[in-house]
Order: structure tokens, then C-alpha cells, then sequence
């Protein structure tokens, strides 16, 4: 069933959803409000983008044009569909595509900032598998993994360029692999949390295509305080920031 939904609480955006399809959660409100935009940027790509909500977020924060690329057919629509109701044709462009489809040579170095919330789960034909074929390719490297997205993202980049991800903090490793085996230079770290008395569940991380050495790690981002009322910091992404 598609509904119209509010995008927590930022009134003057509103999202199309399936509830059969994989719908947006947190990890993409945070990326969209932790990467940097700098004055300079002028083109924004989002990949593995889904319904469109880290695009419809960033838009609030820029003038510069959004490229977003999904591959499956379903979301797009919906995406495109919140677009139009949200008069953002002129700045965001949707491409319905498999992300490898997408380099060509008028597009690579052309990027300033690539947005990417991947599919968090390695996949295997022992891999159990309890969703729809829809969230399935969501949430598992079904149809492309996690190198493959940063190598991708580093052709696409500028010299220069940042590189903005949400992941699990099981596969740090992982990321920052790929992220220095294909020139990309972790600079930002933030770790997530439910609650600080409990481990880590995500991270962000944004890196510098070519960019020099020197990691930041940030002060972390909690969700609830012990008492199990939201945070400040929650608070802020979800309901203060640009309205």
C-alpha cells in the first residue's frame, strides 16, 4: 500500500511509500544531514538511493542539482513521484539504473559530493534470506557490493571530492579498505548509538578523493538517552534542522 508520509517531521517534505518495499529509516536522515556541502559544489550524486529520501533532504541544505540512481523499478517510481509532488523536478534528476550502468565518460570526475547508503549484508547462496525480493536487494549485496560502490564512487568524484556513507560498524573494516584502496582518504568518522551504554550499530563516514591523510573522529550520535526519551541530537536531525 503506498502511503504519503511526512518526512520526520520536516513539514515542507513529504515521501511516497510502499510498505512492501523497503521504506526509509534513520541511517539515511543521518547521512543527509552529515555530509558536507561546501560553496564551491555544484553536482550531488546519491546512490543505492532508494525512494529518494537522502536527495529530498539534501535539497533543503542546497541549491546545487542532485543526480539519484536506483535500480529497482518500484522505488524509483515512487521516487520520482515524491518529486514531483515536492516541485524538485528542477533540482533533482532520478535515474532508473544499475549503478555499474551509470559511469560513463561524461560523468566520471564529474561529481563533487556522492551520497551512498549501500546494502548493509554480504550475500552468499548460504545466506538466509526471510524478506521480499525487494528488501533483499535493499539490504544484501545482491546485485553489487561494497567495493564495487566505491570504486565506482571514486571514477565519479572529482579530485577533491567526498565520498558520504552510512554502514555497519562490523564492516569499519571493510570500508575503510576500499575506501583507501580506491583513493578515496577517510577524513570524518561518527559512530552511532542506540544508547551509549550499548555498542555501535552504524557509522558515517566521509572520505576525500586523493585527499591527504588525517582522520577526524567526531563526538558520537546517540539516539536515546537511558531513560529511553530521545536525545538532543536526535531531536535536532528529526524535527529543528531546516525547517
Amino acid at each position: 500500500m503506498v502511503n504519503l508520509n511526512d518526512i520526520l517531521g520536516y513539514k515542507n517534505r513529504k515521501i511516497y511509500q510502499n510498505d512492501d518495499y523497503f521504506s526509509f529509516s534513520l541511517d539515511s536522515v543521518i547521512l543527509a544531514n552529515f555530509c558536507s556541502i561546501r560553496q564551491r559544489d555544484k553536482y550531488i550524486l546519491d546512490l543505492c538511493s532508494g525512494n529518494g529520501i537522502v536527495p529530498f533532504i539534501v535539497s533543503l541544505r542546497t541549491k546545487c542539482h542532485i543526480d539519484a540512481v536506483e535500480i529497482q523499478k518500484e522505488l524509483f517510481d515512487l521516487a520520482v513521484s515524491s518529486c514531483e509532488y515536492n516541485n524538485l523536478t528542477d533540482q533533482i534528476s532520478f535515474f532508473n539504473q544499475d549503478i555499474k550502468e551509470f559511469v560513463s565518460k561524461e560523468k566520471c570526475e564529474k561529481y563533487d559530493l556522492i551520497t551512498c547508503n549501500p546494502p548493509f549484508f554480504k550475500y552468499t547462496d548460504d545466506s538466509y534470506i526471510n524478506l521480499s525480493y525487494e528488501k533483499t536487494v535493499a539490504r544484501h549485496e545482491v546485485l553489487i557490493n561494497l567495493e564495487e560502490v566505491v570504486k565506482i564512487s571514486s571514477s565519479l568524484l572529482k579530485s577533491g571530492g567526498n565520498l558520504a556513507m552510512v554502514h555497519r560498524t562490523d564492516r569499519l573494516l571493510d570500508v575503510l579498505s576500499s575506501f583507501k584502496k580506491y583513493n578515496i582518504e577517510p577524513k570524518r568518522l561518527i559512530f552511532v548509538y542506540n544508547k551509549l551504554s550499548k555498542g555501535s550499530i552504524l557509522f558515517f563516514i566521509e572520505g576525500q578523493k586523493n585527499g591527504n591523510g588525517g582522520l577526524k573522529i567526531e563526538k558520537p550520535f546517540i539516539v536515546y538517552n537511558e531513560d529511553n526519551s530521545y536525545t538532543e541530537d536526535y531531536s535536532y536531525i528529526t524535527k529543528e534542522v531546516l525547517k
